[in-house]
């Protein structure tokens, strides 16, 4: 079975955290050996699995060894709530800074990066897609 199997959206929500549910799913496809090659030069070093990681607090190793070491979300919230900064003002923070990432057009870089990835997936004409996270959401299908 090659079938891609993509993580939950960015969007969802899991301990207060939004990027966690599809970071849980990213870890345990890269262990089952069926993490999509375009997820692996970010998967932990770089972008929102790195941000993630950076605003709760936890170092990469931990974390994912921890998310292999179970088998239900819940024993993830769990770990997360007794681990991880869960100050809510830095989860909505996150949040407000993820849901946006690419829609300040004032920066042009990052602007014209989104919509070079917009057209490498055949979607440059998409004006809908105004930020990295509607990119992911439509590269995936589900905008």
């Amino acid at each position: 079975m090659s079938e891609t199997i993509f993580p939950r959206s960015p969007r969802e929500h899991m301990a207060g955290w939004v990027w966690l549910p599809r970071f849980v799913d990213k870890i345990r496809l890269n262990a089952a050996g069926r993490l999509h090659p375009d997820y692996q030069p970010n998967f932990c070093v770089k972008g929102f699995d790195l941000a993630w990681l950076e605003v709760a607090g936890l170092k990469a190793e931990t974390f994912v060894g921890m998310v292999e070491g179970t088998v239900t979300d819940g024993e993830v919230c769990d770990w997360v709530a007794r681990n991880a900064n869960t100050n809510s003002d830095d989860q909505a923070t996150f949040r407000e800074k993820m849901e946006n990432y690419g829609k300040d057009e004032s920066n042009a870089e990052l602007r014209a990066l989104l919509q070079k990835r917009k057209e490498d997936a055949g979607m440059g004409d998409r004006d809908d897609i105004q930020c990295f996270v509607d990119f992911i959401e439509a590269d995936e299908g589900r905008f």
